[in-house]
């Protein structure tokens, strides 16, 4: 049997759950499907908690996204009454710091520049070389990572959405007057596709098979020796580039243990399918290293390990574009490791192309245009998986 719906949705994590919100908000009748439970941690969005900050060294033109980003986040809390986003600051040392300030003096953002030994006296988890120089952004803090997902998909369906776990997606077409979806257990027909499929979408997408690249990463949380230190109140999220890597934390909020990760973790990239996701001594060493010499009072016994995966582009900005054959199809995601914190508004601008065919969002560095003509992008219309 043939199901219909206004618009179909491939992929139910943070991208996808955003963009099923914002378009039953519209009226759209929607339906997601994920071949994994929803939510699930299979993917780039479990582990508690993400950071958010307006303070951004990867580029300055995302700092308008992340304003429109944290007005939606509120609006969200408003719509469900839970609190999803935690003000903690946001500390960007070392490699990170000049980007960050430039950022902030381009868009007149509220921070403060602080020498290492400001930061590790006034929060005193911090043990910093005298040499590093940080950028402290008090709006900074964290989203509850499941907890975002499920509250956009549970409104969502006060709306009418309809949300299918456990089902998943052998193949899409271009029909008569749509896009056709067939999964495991039936078909659908829809006017328009929205594929957030994250690590899978080069499998759903075949010409992106050579500029979305899944990345396996490590996450740990250790028992903090001095559990006041970490504290949500004395303790900024941070991102810190050092010569042993970039690494990225937040304090103890949710479960046991001061969460870190290092970005790039390994470098492996990976096939989401048939990864390791057992994390081993190596992924342990590395964030534990890392902490005895930043947090050392931080690192006390590890409490636990987590695998997830990163999706990354070649310059490590996301994808938000039609599909290069079809205005019908949407593509949105991968995100390089740091797109979390903007799924609220990629969920709105998703919704803009489908609705409106555009969107009042300046997605310029985000289109596929910039992959044309390179070797990364061929136009190839094959869609089963």
């Amino acid at each position: 049997m043939t199901r219909s719906a206004s618009a179909i949705v491939i992929g139910v994590g943070a991208m996808g759950s955003a963009a099923i919100y914002h378009l039953a908000k519209r009226g759209f009748r929607v339906v997601g499907l994920d071949q994994f439970d929803i939510p699930h941690d299979r993917g780039s969005s479990h582990g508690v908690n993400r950071i958010i900050r307006l303070a951004y060294f990867e580029h300055p033109s995302y700092v308008p996204m992340l304003r429109r980003a944290y007005e939606l986040w509120h609006e969200l809390q408003s719509d469900t009454g839970s609190q999803l986003l935690w003000t903690t600051g946001s500390l960007d040392i070392g490699g990170v710091f000049e980007d960050s300030l430039r950022s902030c003096e381009l868009h007149s953002l509220a921070h403060e520049v602080l020498t290492a030994v400001e930061i590790n006296r006034r929060f005193p988890a911090y043990q910093l070389p005298s040499q590093f120089m940080g950028l402290f952004q008090p709006e900074g803090g964290l989203l509850l990572a499941e907890a975002c997902i499920s509250a956009h998909l549970m409104f969502a369906a006060t709306l009418g959405a309809e949300v299918h776990g456990r089902e998943p997606v052998l193949g899409w077409e271009e029909s008569t007057n749509g896009v056709r979806v067939r999964t495991s257990k039936s078909t659908y027909e829809a006017d328009y596709l929205v594929i957030t499929a994250g690590a899978w979408i080069s499998k759903m997408v075949p010409a992106l098979a050579g500029i979305t690249v899944p990345e396996r990463q490590v996450i740990a949380w250790l028992q903090p020796k001095s559990p006041v230190l970490f504290h949500r109140s004395r303790f900024p999220v941070f991102n810190l580039r050092v010569e042993e890597g970039h690494y990225y934390g937040f304090p103890e909020f949710g479960v046991p243990g001061f969460k870190v990760g290092r970005y790039h973790h390994r470098y492996e990239n990976v096939d989401p399918d048939t990864m390791s996701r057992e994390a081993d001594s190596e992924d342990e060493r590395l964030l534990r290293d890392f902490a005895a010499q930043y947090f050392p009072t931080g690192a006390g016994p590890t409490l636990a390990l987590r695998t997830c995966l990163f999706t990354n582009t070649p310059d490590e900005h996301f994808i938000l574009d039609f599909h290069p054959d079809t205005n019908r199809v949407v593509l949105g995601s991968p995100c390089s490791g740091h797109g979390f914190k903007f799924s609220s508004v990629v969920g709105e601008i998703i919704a803009d192309l489908v609705d409106r065919g555009e969107t009042r969002v300046d997605i310029s560095m985000h289109r596929l245009e910039r992959f044309r003509g390179e070797k990364y992008l061929e136009s190839r219309l094959t869609h089963s998986i």
